[in-house]
């Protein structure tokens, strides 16, 4: 039973098609997918991912028919059959490419604008959402926010609202520092500080950021997000996290010979939970301010020496009998000196 060629086409195109959309959706190439945006981002990877299948199945498969069907035969001689071209044939190998990329870019603008990519905040907004100055005296402070002033209305780079969400405040605003080698989270909202990234499920987050020294990049694979992070110039990076765990948070600039050491964490909580961890540290920090204003408060030269001695020699198992009864001596040594002269 002879099969005409066109079937047997039909059929290989069928099957080609079939395993490359079922590859393209079942690689299992990414990780957990831990934000709305990053629902986007698969959708655009994974339309790629089907159109690579099909291409390299196609592409591989017509060499090797080649190589099986058009080898030299036992006896032949010969050089093979000279080819001029085929015009049709490397038209539609020249357009079916141009089609996809040109698709692929409109898909991936597409894409970028439905998460904001085109409408980030100005540099202005972001300082006076968190009550920063504009003058000159701002900039020490600001930068200790993780933000530094910039003159005029610069536009931040970086991801901002999404189309849905223009015009409205983010549910938490974090302020991002990055230096060499460690990453700065502040809340100017809660006068909180931390070494790692902690936000509710479900709320909008707007990450204000700037570098101290050299250029870093926050890259979080879980939300499929990454922004450069530069001295003097903010960027941001607004997003909505819809899965509570940990995720790592790393460096993804070469930013020196400890680059590598640079990675923290983003815990996403539960609402209820992440009010928590606010109250617990802002608790933190009214302890530790207590504490050095005590610090500061106590002069040493208003202690008596067996006051100051006191935590050093319980330190090194002196008792303080011995301490009281050394200062006891010392005080008639002194009595007696000026007469002995």
């Amino acid at each position: 039973m002879n099969i005409p060629s066109s079937i047997i086409t039909l059929l290989l195109g069928i099957g080609l098609t079939l395993v490359s959309l079922w590859y393209g959706q079942n690689h299992g190439l990414m990780p957990v997918a831990a934000s709305e945006e990053a629902t986007h981002i698969d959708g655009l990877f994974n339309a790629m991912m089907t159109i690579s299948v099909g291409l390299f199945l196609l592409v591989q498969g017509v060499l090797v028919v080649s190589a099986i069907k058009f080898r030299r035969k036992p006896g032949e001689l010969g050089d093979g059959a000279a080819i001029e071209g085929n015009v049709p044939l490397e038209i539609l190998w020249t357009a079916i490419p141009a089609a996809i990329v040109l698709w692929i870019s409109i898909y991936s603008f597409e894409i970028y604008n439905e998460m904001g990519g085109f409408d980030p905040a100005t540099a202005n907004d972001i300082h006076a959402m968190h009550g920063a100055p504009s003058g000159k005296g701002s900039a020490m402070a600001a930068t200790m926010d993780g933000i530094s002033p910039k003159p005029n209305s610069q536009m931040a780079l970086g991801v901002g609202a999404s189309p849905a969400n223009q015009g409205k405040a983010a549910g938490v605003s974090v302020n991002v520092l990055g230096l060499q080698y460690a990453w700065i989270f502040t809340y100017p909202d809660a006068n909180v500080t931390s070494g790692e990234l902690h936000i509710p499920v479900g709320k909008e987050v707007q990450l204000n950021m700037n570098a101290q020294d050299v250029i870093h990049a926050v890259w979080i694979p879980e939300l499929r997000l990454k922004q450069d992070v530069i001295p003097g110039t903010p960027t941001q990076l607004r997003f909505t996290s819809n899965k509570v765990g940990n995720y790592p948070l790393r460096c993804a600039e070469l930013c020196g010979g400890y680059h590598g050491s640079m990675v923290t964490r983003m815990i996403v909580h539960t609402p209820e939970d992440y009010d928590a961890w606010i109250a617990s540290q802002q608790q933190a920090t009214q302890a530790q301010a207590e504490v050095v204003k005590q610090t500061i408060a106590m002069n040493p030269a208003n202690l008596s020496p067996s006051k100051y001695l006191a935590p050093y020699a319980k330190e090194m198992g002196i008792k303080p009998e011995m301490v009281s009864h050394l200062h006891h001596e010392h005080q008639m040594v002194m009595s007696i000196a000026p007469a002995l002269k």
